[in-house]
C-alpha cells in the first residue's frame, strides 16, 4: 500500500460519488492506494451512498463516528486505521481537485526530497470562495506565520500528503488540522508547498462560518504557541550501532 486517502465528511451525500470517481480516475494504475471515508455523524444519505460505492470499489473503507466530533477527530481516526506509510487528505465537498493528489505524492517520493520530509502541502492560488473568506484567510495565515514562525502560506487547504508516523506522533487536540505546518516544524520535520487547484462547491453547504473559525482559532493559536515553546524535542543525528 503506497497511499491512504483519508476524507472526513459530514452531510455530503451528493458529493461522495463524483469525488470517488475523480479519485479513481487520478490514482488507478499509478499507485496502490485505499480510500478511507470517515463519516463524522452525518444525518443525511452520506453513509448509504458510500455503501453503494463500496460494493463496486473494494478499496473504499467507511468508518463512522457515533456523533460529530469535528474534522481533526475524523482525520485522526482515519490516520489510525490507515494501512499506508503516507496519508493523503482532501476535503469531502469537492473543492479540492483529486488530480493534485498524484502531484503531491510524486513530490514526496522524489529522490531529492528532504530526508526529513513529513508534509507536502497544497496552496490554493486561485480560490473560489467569497471575497470576505479570502481576506479573512489571508489575515489569519499572516498572523499565524508571524507568531508561529512556520512559513504558513495556506493552512486551510485540505490537500496534503503526510507521513503517517510523523502525524500520529503529534499531540492530538481538536482543530489541530489547522496547525499542521507548525506541528511538523515542532518535530523538526520538513515541509514542501505546491500550488493546487481550487474549485467552487457544487452541492451541499459549508460547515464552517468565518467567525466560527476566528474565535476558536484565536484560542488554539495561543495553545499551539505554548506547545512550540515547551517542545524541546531532540533532533537525532545518527543512531550508534548496537
Amino acid at each position: 500500500m503506497d497511499l491512504s486517502v483519508v476524507i472526513p465528511v459530514r452531510n455530503e451525500a451528493d458529493n461522495v460519488a463524483p469525488l470517488v470517481g475523480e479519485i479513481r480516475a487520478a490514482l488507478d494504475g499509478n499507485l496502490a492506494y485505499e480510500v478511507i471515508y470517515v463519516d463524522d455523524g452525518s444525518d443525511d444519505d452520506t453513509v448509504a451512498r458510500l455503501r453503494q460505492l463500496a460494493d463496486e470499489f473494494p478499496s473504499l473503507r467507511i468508518i463512522r463516528h457515533a456523533h460529530s466530533c469535528g474534522q481533526s477527530a475524523a482525520l485522526w481516526t482515519g490516520a489510525q486505521r490507515a494501512a499506508a506509510p503516507w496519508i493523503g487528505t482532501l476535503d469531502g465537498d469537492g473543492q479540492n481537485d483529486p488530480a493534485d493528489l498524484l502531484r503531491l505524492w510524486s513530490e514526496a517520493r522524489l529522490a531529492q526530497a528532504p530526508a526529513g520530509l513529513a508534509l507536502v502541502m497544497g496552496q490554493r492560488t486561485k480560490r473560489h470562495d467569497s471575497w470576505w473568506r479570502r481576506v479573512a484567510s489571508r489575515i489569519a495565515n499572516g498572523v499565524r506565520s508571524r507568531l508561529l514562525r512556520d512559513n504558513t502560506r495556506d493552512t486551510g487547504c485540505g490537500l496534503k500528503i503526510l507521513r503517517r508516523e510523523a502525524y500520529l506522533a503529534m499531540p492530538y487536540f481538536d482543530h489541530m488540522h489547522r496547525f499542521l505546518p507548525a506541528l511538523v516544524r515542532r518535530q523538526h520535520g520538513d515541509i514542501v508547498w505546491l500550488p493546487v487547484n481550487h474549485r467552487p462547491r457544487q452541492a451541499g453547504r459549508s460547515k464552517y462560518g468565518v467567525f466560527d473559525r476566528l474565535w476558536v482559532g484565536i484560542v488554539d493559536l495561543f495553545g499551539v504557541m505554548w506547545l512550540l515553546r515547551r517542545a524541546n524535542l531532540p533532533r537525532i543525528i545518527k543512531d550508534d550501532p548496537s
